[in-house]
């Protein structure tokens, strides 16, 4: 027969985000400038009491004076309570239900604000043990039941001894008086809860560092909400990416780990091996090497346009979602386009630069409108067509060539032939992908064919152009003037010295790779990237991704959901469904969607069911991936 377990858990800063005192400071002292100071004070006499420095009741009479508080206080104290409970608890609410008799919240709190908390839950009151108010006539509160034993040193595992409880005792708490239990040795294990608040000293005594309590069930194999605690899942976060996205990670529960700079090949693998989520800009290269380290990896977040960075085909066979972001950085990359059509077609480069050194050159030579120029775009994707647009209504002639038919906007006119374009263009500007065909797509023949004085820019890949080609045309004079952002080789770091054969050259704009590096462009960046794979990881959904089947989800209700990843080959989705059958699972819903590589499928069924099924699917010839979902 299994051992009972029984489950001690501390109130404050543990079963709510924050310290019911706290709270009530911020209610009963109406001056705002004597309640901060007031709240300060009370926060450090409950980390002192908290991590063991002064005795509890000390901590507690002292705050209990400065607060001044009335009875007329607990229910508006009691409302703000209600919103407070933490995250990891109100979706656990199966636990308690299934363990509601051996569930204990032993606080050295009131029980006037906790019972009408955790009673939400379904916790007994009668398994409630905290302090209780008194109070004086007019119901102010004067202290505490000094009779309580929780009011005495190492109260909670007096009041623990006391109940007999049989089997094994677990607490958990965020305080150095839930450690006391254990130290005293009536509790088999204390684990440090970490959601809400950590205590370097409490941590450091725990069995086990609980950031939440679906570690604390995952741990114990106890029924949990979740398949997986979200604070296993590991986010290496590379190449300066906007705080937001960290945020959003962090918000979620996950592990964040943060590096400034891309990473080489060697050093990413060695980073990799436990890291559930990548997330990158373009410079970090992510090889099949890489990939082979990656163990834990199911998703890659690329926070830009392009994905050629990555090994998109054996991410694919491996069974890693790839996302990226299309269209977040468009307005910027359009912007600093036209921004460096202006300031070539005037020289204005060449003339700050004299102004800087005291040449003052005031004159016309030169100096050009846009108005009427001819733009020829290489490459109309989103922002070759959103530029199309601006730049015409600028008075500017549009044509534009792009391997794939596309529809025109506006007066845009289409060349059927790379060699038109160039021999019509008094502007040209690359806006093509990264893609390996594309490597010196613009070479010496090219420049051969545009017309003298043309203005060139690249801020597409920079493997793109042939810069010794370039070069030399810039220096003929072929090119009046050139705006480049990128470079076949760029510097992994803000540190690492910028080396091109283009530095010192006439009216030529170089740019660090900032064409979509404006605060705009990284926080849309940075809010759509982590909220596509943050949808991936908790439901499954898929929709947007590069190498994956798109499928956009129905929220998931009573049910769990079975995610597999399979090769694209005949007859994987009856083998599913005969598993399913062997076992008599009723399917709720299902959704099936393949690519030329792979098939995904998604299988709500009922939450009953025996486990062993979730192996036998892994077992399924041409499995690449499968996970629960619940």
């Amino acid at each position: 027969m299994p051992t009972q377990k029984h489950f001690i858990i501390d109130f404050d800063s543990t079963f709510t985000k924050v310290e019911a005192l706290d709270v009530l400071c911020t209610i009963c002292i109406p001056d705002p400038e004597q309640r901060q100071q007031t709240l300060r004070e009370i926060q450090r006499l409950t980390d002192l009491g908290m991590e063991g420095e002064i005795p509890l009741t000390e901590s507690l009479e002292r705050r209990l004076a400065l607060l001044k508080a009335n009875r007329s206080h607990l229910a508006e104290l009691i409302r703000q309570l209600h919103g407070q409970v933490s995250e990891s608890f109100k979706h656990n609410k199966a636990f308690f239900d299934r363990f509601r008799d051996d569930i204990y919240i032993i606080s050295n709190g009131f029980k006037e604000f906790i019972v009408p908390i955790v009673q939400e839950l379904g916790v007994k009151p009668e398994n409630v043990f905290a302090n209780s108010f008194t109070y004086d006539a007019d119901g102010n509160i004067t202290g505490f039941d000094r009779d309580n034993v929780l009011t005495q040193n190492q109260g909670k595992g007096k009041q623990i001894q006391s109940l007999n409880l049989p089997g094994e005792i677990y607490v958990i708490g965020d305080g150095y008086t839930d450690y006391e239990i254990k130290g005293a040795g009536i509790a088999d294990k204390f684990y440090a809860f970490t959601e809400n608040v950590e205590r370097e000293s409490v941590m450091d005594k725990a069995d086990h560092v609980t950031p939440s309590l679906d570690e604390f069930l995952y741990v114990n194999n106890l029924p949990s909400a979740l398949s997986y605690p979200k604070n296993r899942i590991k986010v290496l976060v590379l190449e300066g990416i906007h705080d937001k996205a960290i945020q959003l990670f962090k918000n979620e529960g996950y592990q964040v780990e943060v590096v400034s700079g891309a990473l080489e090949e060697d050093e990413l693998c060695e980073r990799i091996h436990n890291v559930s989520i990548l997330c990158i800009r373009s410079k970090t290269q992510v090889t099949a090497k890489v990939l082979e380290n990656a163990s834990r990896l199911m998703a890659i977040g690329a926070f830009c346009i392009g994905t050629n960075q990555i090994d998109l085909a054996t991410c694919t066979e491996r069974g890693i979602i790839v996302f990226n972001a299309p269209y977040s950085n468009t307005r910027s990359v359009v912007e600093l386009a036209l921004g460096e059509i202006l300031l070539l077609s005037r020289g204005i480069v060449e003339k700050s630069n004299k102004l800087h050194q005291g040449i003052w050159d005031k004159s016309a030579a030169g100096a050009r409108e846009i108005r009427g120029k001819k733009l020829g775009i290489i490459g109309y994707g989103s922002i070759g067509s959103q530029l199309s647009v601006l730049a015409e209504s600028l008075g500017m002639e549009v044509y534009f060539y792009d391997i794939v038919d596309k529809l025109a906007l506006g007066n845009a006119k289409v060349c059927y032939s790379l060699s038109e374009l160039l021999a019509i263009s008094d502007i040209v500007t690359l806006h093509v992908d990264g893609r390996t065909e594309n490597k010196h797509l613009i070479g010496a023949q090219e420049f051969e064919k545009m017309k003298l004085g043309v203005l060139f820019l690249n801020l597409s890949r920079g493997h793109v152009v042939d810069l010794e080609a370039l070069t030399a045309n810039i220096q003929s004079g072929k090119i009046k003037g050139c705006a480049v952002d990128v470079f076949p080789y760029e510097p992994k770091n803000n540190e690492e010295l910028f080396q091109s054969e283009l530095r010192g050259l006439p009216n030529t704009l170089l740019t660090p790779h900032i064409g979509g590096s404006t605060e705009e462009a990284q926080e849309n960046i940075a809010q759509y990237v982590p909220s596509k794979m943050i949808d991936y990881i908790n439901t499954g959904g898929s929709y947007n991704s590069v190498n994956f089947p798109n499928l956009q989800l129905p929220e998931l209700r009573n049910a769990h959901r079975l995610i597999h990843v399979h090769r694209n080959v005949p007859g994987i989705l009856a083998k599913i469904n005969n598993v399913l059958a062997a076992h008599n699972i009723n399917i709720l819903g299902q959704y099936l969607k393949t690519n030329e590589t792979i098939g995904y499928v998604i299988t709500d069924v009922d939450t009953s069911y025996d486990r062993t099924m979730t192996r036998e699917l892994k077992q399924i010839p041409d499995t690449i991936k499968s996970r629960t979902l619940y």
